[in-house]
């Protein structure tokens, strides 16, 4: 029984617009829950309990702190719908605590570390997957967008001449971003190397969108070839562009770059820089190119 309730909560999260990945966190932690219910004697969802819910939170399958957040959340959202649908009177999970979970200094690279970066990659810009190589290092380390949004960027989401790219953000927003003068010029050649009209920014060798894993292989690569020290992957770049940012413009530019709904997020890379903020974006390390 409570598997069918979970089939109809799952199409109600898709009518009312959960992102297809905040669909699948429910699905699987409400799979995990029905086994673990599985084995208690329960006959309908009126009979759970916070006793058993609390449980099924802290102790099924030894959960992450990070996984335990993600069953609260779930449960929560789960037993709120059974309540207005009237499938249970009270709602059982409204007392679940979430999980304190201890803040950590984020990883960044320097910017001499990532000048690094860009040279490795600018060494193999010879070939069209170099190039792309090295255009995807420049985006995600200049505009720090999420691996999600870098995958989804299509061609005709870049706009060269007013210096503007259209971005895919958490939650299913669309946004503009701007571009650095740096940033612009090479997407204009890395755009007339690709020649067409649309389709994704950066195709693999089969004309497919680029996968995680393809980008995780070249990361892992150029930080073993490099000798960082350090894996090297897409959210560090964020990390790095964070920071970097944050030293030339302070937190609420920062905010507005990274597309960070709430302060406290970007207030996480302002210990990183004790210099005092004032100035502008056009101060980013990165945002015009260097002078001949």
């Amino acid at each position: 029984m409570l598997k069918a309730h979970v089939n109809e909560f799952i199409d109600y999260c898709k009518v009312v617009g959960f992102s297809p990945r905040s669909r699948g966190s429910l699905a699987i932690t409400l799979r995990e829950f029905v086994a673990f219910v599985g084995g208690q004697p329960i006959e309908a969802p009126g009979e759970v309990s916070y006793g058993l819910l609390s449980s099924f939170v802290a102790d099924y399958l030894e959960p992450s702190v990070h996984k335990k957040k993600a069953r609260v959340w779930c449960l929560h959202q789960f037993f709120h719908f059974l309540t207005v649908t009237g499938v249970v009177r009270e709602n059982p999970a409204t007392g679940l605590p979430y999980p304190k979970i201890e803040k950590t200094v984020p990883f960044f690279l320097t910017a001499v570390e990532y000048n690094r970066v860009i040279e490795y990659f600018s060494d193999g810009a010879d070939s069209p997957v170099g190039f792309r190589n090295l255009v995807m290092v420049l985006v995600l380390g200049l505009l720090g967008v999420r691996t999600s949004t870098l995958i989804a960027l299509n061609i005709e989401d870049i706009d060269t001449e007013a210096g503007l790219a259209l971005v895919w953000e958490k939650g299913d927003r669309r946004r503009h971003m701007v571009l650095p003068e740096l940033l612009t010029e090479v997407l204009g050649v890395y755009l007339e190397r690709l020649d067409a009209d649309s389709g994704p920014l950066f195709p693999s060798k089969r004309s497919k969108r680029i996968s995680q894993r393809t980008m995780q292989v070249i990361f892992q690569a150029a930080a073993s070839d490099l000798g960082l020290g350090r894996p090297l992957h897409a959210r560090l770049f964020r990390h790095t562009a964070a920071t970097l940012l944050n030293q030339a413009a302070g937190t609420t530019v920062t905010q507005a770059v990274l597309g960070h709904e709430r302060r406290a997020n970007t207030l996480r890379y302002t210990h990183l820089n004790p210099d005092k903020y004032g100035c502008y974006m056009q101060r980013h390390p990165y945002m015009r190119r260097a002078e001949a």
